[in-house]
């Protein structure tokens, strides 16, 4: 591996400005006790959101429908109306018995996510949807129509406990771990929306053939540190008899770099794609950017990555938010090529994205010519570069900027009212 540069301190930057080290400004980072960033692997105890068809596997789904009754097909039924038509409203299930059909959709389908808010830009292609969970935890999805697909960026947790200072939804720490069927129904809702025509871009009447293609798992949260109900979702995405049909290679799961679980990931044998976030290519700048270095370094987490391509034969994204004057350094992009070039060719694409400001942050996005001329580095060293296109930062939908503001708190209040 390639020895780490002397401390970058006093080195001068591509704009002439010296090295800016990270800092929060409008908010504190939870500490532990002896100073270092506070990080949450373990869910705080809340209620458990009800029991629904998507967190139970098909043979489950059988069992629980006998148990209210009913013959173990009709199991089936229900998952074709929820995962193809996007229902769980009884009066649609005509193909189901009326008699006992209330309390068998009510056993099965209980309603997890209640819409808040909604806003939309891009033209209307980009659309943020703010959620309230059945305990009063708000989380967001992001839904973003582009050319040849429709994405949908999806949260795994309410809140995040990874406390890296230039993420929003960090700031306020772990609510919880999401359910599976709550990831799972943030896709039906979707399908809905888009399926009634909500979603702009396209100018057609008919949009029952269109649904979402793409999930990315870069909403609010770890996703690896709620490790088995993301596992479950995916599953349950996947499954092209009894849940949503998607591609594999159409799902993206990200991580801060959460080495076991990322070796985890990799036996499981669902090719989905795998993104790391690295934001540094040295230990020094990182340990500050992204508290889990300090358990896991940057060559660490890039073995495990490399491990998952090996295991999976799927290229591994590493994802990088430019921040003006902290890692947009050029001979930062020399030492993320030189350590992506010693584990092999072929098998990582780096996604470098403008950083998007969160409220109140000194932070800001590289200029456009420190931009390019880290992508060129990159691509001139055979690495494969490509600046990310981020939607939703008018409406704070973007890379970074999940997080419920105490506007949302009083608007999901009055909606609980």
């Amino acid at each position: 591996m390639t020895e780490r540069p002397e401390s970058t301190t006093t080195r001068p930057t591509s704009t002439g400005v010296r090295q800016v080290r990270p800092r929060t400004e409008g908010w504190q980072q939870q500490k532990d006790e002896s100073g270092r960033p506070l990080l949450q692997f373990a869910s705080p105890k809340r209620g458990k959101p009800p029991v629904h068809l998507a967190d139970l596997t098909p043979e489950e789904r059988v069992a629980k429908v006998k148990e209210l009754g009913l013959p173990g097909f009709r199991a089936k039924q229900l998952a074709k109306h929820y995962f193809t038509h996007y229902t769980s409203d009884p009066a649609a299930m005509t193909d189901l018995p009326a008699e006992g059909r209330e309390e068998l959709v009510a056993g099965l389908l209980p309603p997890l996510l209640t819409e808040v808010r909604r806003l939309q830009t891009d033209g209307g292609d980009t659309i943020k949807f703010l959620w309230r969970l059945h305990d009063g935890a708000l989380v967001e999805s992001v839904l973003m129509r582009y050319p040849g697909r429709i994405t949908l960026c999806v949260s795994s947790q309410a809140g995040c406990g990874m406390n890296c200072p230039f993420c929003a939804t960090g700031q306020a720490g772990l609510t919880r771990n999401m359910s599976a069927a709550e990831i799972v129904d943030q896709i039906v809702r979707a399908n809905q929306v888009i399926a009634s025509g909500e979603l702009g871009g396209k100018k057609a009447d008919d949009h029952s053939a269109e649904r979402v293609s793409n999930i990315v798992f870069m909403g609010m949260g770890e996703p690896l540190a709620n490790y088995a109900r993301v596992m479950q979702a995916v599953r349950v995405m996947v499954d092209k008899k009894e849940g949503l049909g998607m591609s594999a290679r159409g799902i993206t799961v990200s991580t801060v770099g959460l080495v076991p679980a990322i070796r985890k990931l990799a036996a499981e044998d669902i090719p989905v794609t795998f993104a790391l976030s690295l934001h540094a290519p040295d230990d020094e700048l990182r340990d500050e950017l992204i508290p889990v270095n300090s358990r896991w370094k940057v060559d660490e987490a890039l073995d495990a990555a490399r491990a998952y391509f090996d295991a999976t034969g799927r290229r591994v994204s590493i994802e990088y938010a430019l921040i003006r004057d902290m890692n947009d350094h050029a001979w930062r992009a020399d030492l993320l090529a030189e350590k992506l070039n010693a584990r092999g060719k072929g098998w990582v694409h780096v996604n470098p994205i403008p950083l998007n400001p969160t409220p109140g942050s000194v932070w800001d996005a590289s200029e456009r010519s420190v931009q390019m001329e880290f992508v060129r580095r990159l691509n001139d060293a055979g690495v494969p570069t490509t600046i990310r296109d981020t939607r939703g930062k008018e409406i704070d939908g973007a890379c970074g900027q999940l997080v419920a503001t105490e506007d949302d708190q009083a608007a999901a209040a009055a909606t609980a009212g």
